[in-house]
């Protein structure tokens, strides 16, 4: 992903930190639905990315696809994030939070502590259980884990999730895979607006425009898998996704003109031939 060598501000330089970790990009991507390793790789090369995110319950079982998955990654270099993807309820993914944990340590990353969070029994449309969210968030926490939970765009959720000790909130823009974009516009500014955790959205993104929207409403990162790796050239995709995010930060930084009802020239109209 390409950088400002010379920053318009210096109050411009600014870093993603979640639990006193410090990234440089804004786009998280995943490892899920890519034709197959190469494509993944080069998606996440491309994409400047420094977390990515894994399912541990498919990781652990070999699941189809999955199979070597965990080795096909120089986690040297990228900061894993397993995830409790297939999860229903709060004791399943507190069970699954723990191996993730463990299969961070056996790949070399002896002091990643980080998980994402997810608990849907909704196997139609993926919704995120509030309530078991809320409870695996609780124990994780206590159990000295980086949670990253996953949920609706609910901002007395969020801020509860924020006060038992959640390192970021991930609300979704619409439902997983779906490319419906950011269908929760005003609620995510909610939590945006009163979080002092990261903002991640999560879910739903399915254009460049779309993950810059996010990041122009002042969303601290996103996480994108479905809309790269099924693109018809995802590494193309994984590219226009982080300068997208890049784009959007910087743009939300820089200020936005105010939205009027009426005209304004941009050229003065004083100094004109028939003054």
């Amino acid at each position: 992903m390409q950088t400002l060598e010379k920053p318009l501000d210096k109050n411009l330089e600014d870093s993603l930190i979640i639990a006193g970790r410090k990234f440089r990009s804004r786009l998280m991507t995943g490892t899920g639905k890519y034709r197959n390793f190469d494509e993944m790789r080069q998606s996440i090369d491309a994409s400047g990315c420094e977390i990515v995110t894994v399912a541990v319950r498919r990781v652990q079982t070999q699941a189809p696809g999955h199979e070597g998955l965990a080795e096909a990654i120089d986690w040297n270099k990228i900061w894993m994030l397993p995830n409790t993807a297939g999860c229903q309820t709060a004791e399943d993914a507190i069970r699954v939070a723990r191996l993730g944990r463990e299969m961070a340590k056996l790949l070399g990353q002896e002091d990643n502590n980080f998980v994402k969070l997810e608990v849907i029994p909704d196997a139609k449309y993926l919704l995120p259980d509030p309530i078991g969210t809320l409870e695996a968030a609780e124990q994780l926490v206590k159990e000295g884990f980086a949670v990253l939970p996953y949920i609706n765009a609910d901002p007395l959720l969020a801020k509860r999730l924020e006060e038992v000790g959640c390192a970021t909130v991930m609300p979704l823009g619409s439902p997983i895979g779906s490319g419906q974009g950011i269908r929760n516009a005003a609620n995510i500014q909610i939590i945006i607006e009163n979080a002092k955790v990261p903002v991640v959205v999560d879910a739903g993104i399915g254009t460049p425009s779309e993950a810059a929207q996010a990041m122009e409403f002042g969303a601290d990162a996103l996480l994108i898998n479905t809309a790269i790796a099924q693109a018809a050239n995802p590494a193309a995709m994984a590219r226009a996704m982080g300068l997208a995010a890049e784009a959007g930060r910087l743009a939300y930084q820089a200020g936005r003109i105010p939205v009027k009802a009426y005209a304004s020239a941009s050229s003065p109209l004083t100094g004109r031939i028939n003054d």
